[in-house]
């Protein structure tokens, strides 16, 4: 009987840990996701990680582990851990998506493809994987495949577009360009506002010649489609053509502030620069170019003519020796390094070099600077004598974009207008190329002087997602903060504790534990205004997380019906305050009592309100915070949504224009788009 008990009991504690260690690999699993949803890749890893060591058995650690290793680029970690994970699981159609993706970025179309074939066959409603499969045919020059299943396409969504673009684009790698444009209008019937057909339109209108209607076209396609930098480089191209100079600067402006790694984008500002006698910026492109490629010898020598113009004779003559030494007869090149050679005094140098064109001469060999100006090149193109000309894609193409439903369902955090993000307390700042602005306020800095905190307190809406470092070194915070709660008595003190704390945990994406340790810290420490302000943002974080991963589905029938859920509930948002919003309007309100000149509580809730589609009390809350801070960008750029969320577009337009002003690039853009809607 006693052993019986016994053996009992042992059972009973064996059940016990069990459903302990599955309600801790659950929240670590909960955090891994908040993490990712935050874009925190590294540190959402190590809690995969984790839950990967306790339960090797499961299906989604290895998916979002892949799916971060996919955003951090790491392409080839990405596909092994979405095998793991089919391996395990084999009917979750995101898995698929997601190794087609991976497989793509790593040139792999023809084993991408089957990834989409294999996740048609559980759901051959989702055109986006016909998209996607399509693309992958064409990538693989299989476009007697990809013909076969854009038909399909069109069999399956005849008033769609997105198909008839799609066999355009296979028709214009066919070379059949009539076929090609009766598809683009077929499509611009069915949909006037299908920004690819608009593109490919521009560039069917291109390669005749037709640069103004080109222009209009791209003009269009970039209404439609603002983020696609292709559209901004081509349309800069026509405006050069048309000799729009200025315009054309504007777009290649746009494109590299959208894709900064684009070679075209640099190189032809580059030119555009040192065409209008911006020659320092103009090096500045070559540079990034020559990072890229070293061996891109057009652009050392057109870098060597501009440090000549800006007297930089000494590195003018190394680039000219490089070019020289891989293109000895070069004559052009000789002749420029010659008088460059005279001016610094070295003229048996530059009679040398001069000797040497005379001798090509005598031999026939030199022909002079008789070759035909040509405006643009192949990018393939070697011919030094080219130098001077804009470039072009070797192949007229398309720029068709993949289709990723599952980032939108993960990540999606739209609210109706792309504001500028939150403020937030933090110690991890992304570096900007532009800056808005310093973000200062006496108080927290006080606070951080109490050497509380593992570094300077930041107040920034642009966090850095923590390395694996930062992330061990929060951690260890986190447990030095834990021992001094165990000895502080004063309660004061403990309140700031708890806070530091707080900030920890919300650092490591622990939102729950965040949210706990700033209501004791209010509780020990009523009057930290910091406390209801960084709870305020926890709270958002935890209802956009919570809302975001209440739409990410695992089952087939969920997953083939999550977009049109989504889209419905989207429908279905009305104005009014949730009792989370209202929880948040309340912590911003106890700050800002607190700390009436904080500006940033006045902006947060303005962001609250418009989230709540309550426009009128955004703008007053923007308006005090400009009263407060007359340079704050991010404030006149959402006073100016704002506004034109209430039709009033000329106020909109201006409080754009001076976030555009103070550096905030973006908004050109929407002023754009605004401007042509008016006029």
């Amino acid at each position: 009987m006693f052993v019986k008990r016994l053996l009992t009991l042992f059972l009973s504690f064996l059940i016990t840990i069990a459903g302990w260690s599955q309600i801790n690999t659950d929240r670590v699993m909960a955090i891994g996701r908040n993490a990712l949803y935050f874009e925190d890749y590294v540190l959402s890893i190590q809690y995969f990680n984790q839950v990967i060591g306790a339960r090797p058995y499961l299906y989604e650690p290895y998916f979002y582990r892949g799916l971060a290793k996919f955003y951090l680029e790491d392409y080839t970690g990405a596909e092994q851990d979405c095998t793991e994970a089919l391996e395990r699981n084999p009917f979750v159609i995101g898995t698929y998506e997601v190794r087609g993706l991976s497989r793509i970025n790593r040139g792999k179309f023809k084993e991408a493809a089957e990834d989409y074939i294999q996740a048609l066959e559980y759901a051959p409603e989702q055109q986006g994987l016909y998209q996607n499969l399509v693309i992958c045919e064409m990538s693989d020059s299989n476009y007697v495949d990809a013909d076969k299943h854009v038909d399909e396409m069109i069999g399956k969504w005849p008033r769609s577009a997105q198909p008839y673009t799609l066999k355009a684009d296979i028709k214009l790698k066919e070379k059949d360009t009539i076929q090609a444009i009766s598809l683009l209008d077929k499509a611009l019937e069915l949909d006037p506002y299908e920004g690819q057909a608009w593109s490919g339109r521009g560039i069917l209108s291109m390669t005749q010649e037709k640069y103004e209607d080109a222009e209009e076209q791209f003009g269009k396609a970039i209404h439609l489609l603002p983020k696609s930098s292709g559209n901004y480089i081509n349309r800069a191209l026509c405006r050069y053509y048309l000799n729009k100079l200025g315009d054309a600067m504007a777009d290649y402006d746009i494109a590299l502030d959208i894709e900064p790694e684009n070679y075209i984008g640099h190189y032809n500002r580059a030119l555009l620069r040192a065409q209008l006698g911006d020659d320092n910026r103009a090096i500045e492109d070559f540079n990034f170019v020559l990072q890229r490629d070293p061996e891109d010898y057009m652009a050392l020598y057109n870098r060597a003519t501009l440090k000549e113009q800006t007297g930089d004779l000494r590195g003018a003559i190394a680039d000219y020796t490089t070019v020289i030494n891989q293109y000895p007869d070069f004559w052009t090149g000789l002749l420029a390094r010659a008088e460059c050679r005279r001016k610094l005094g070295d003229n048996k140098g530059a009679d040398q070099d001069e000797f040497r064109v005379t001798k090509a001469q005598i031999d026939k060999r030199y022909q002079g600077k008789t070759a035909k100006v040509v405006k643009t090149r192949k990018r393939s193109d070697k011919d030094l004598e080219n130098y001077h000309s804009m470039v072009v894609e070797d192949e007229t193409e398309m720029e068709q974009k993949y289709n990723n439903d599952y980032r939108g369902k993960v990540q999606n955090r739209k609210v109706g207008m792309d504001l500028q993000p939150m403020f937030v307390l933090t110690y991890y700042e992304k570096a900007r190329e532009v800056n808005t602005g310093v973000h200062y306020y006496k108080a927290i800095d006080d606070l951080y002087r109490e050497s509380m905190f593992s570094q300077k307190l930041l107040i920034t809406n642009s966090e850095e997602p923590l390395s694996e470092i930062d992330a061990d070194r929060q951690f260890q915070s986190l447990d030095r903060h834990s021992k001094e709660l165990d000895l502080v008595r004063d309660s004061l003190q403990a309140g700031k504790i708890f806070f530091a704390r707080a900030l920890d945990y919300y650092l490591v994406q622990d939102l729950e534990n965040a949210l706990s340790d700033l209501t004791l810290a209010i509780h020990y420490n009523p009057d930290l205004f910091e406390a209801y302000f960084t709870r305020a943002v926890v709270r958002y974080k935890l209802m956009d997380v919570t809302r975001a991963q209440a739409q990410v589905e695992t089952t087939e029938s969920q997953l083939v019906n999550a977009l049109a859920r989504q889209k419905q509930e989207e429908v279905n948002l009305s104005p009014g305050m949730s009792m989370e919003n209202n929880a948040m309007m309340l912590d911003l309100d106890q700050c800002i009592s607190k700390a009436p000149d904080f500006v940033y509580a006045y902006y947060n809730r303005g962001n609250l309100s418009m989230e709540n589609r309550d426009y009128r009390s955004a703008i007053q809350d923007y308006s005090r915070a400009l009263e407060l801070k007359n340079d704050f960008a991010e404030a006149f750029y959402n006073r100016g949504l704002a506004h034109l969320a209430l039709d009033e577009i000329s106020q909109g337009i201006q409080d754009l224009s001076k976030a555009g002003e103070l550096g905030l690039y973006t908004a050109y853009n929407i002023i754009k788009r605004y401007s042509d809607a008016k006029d």
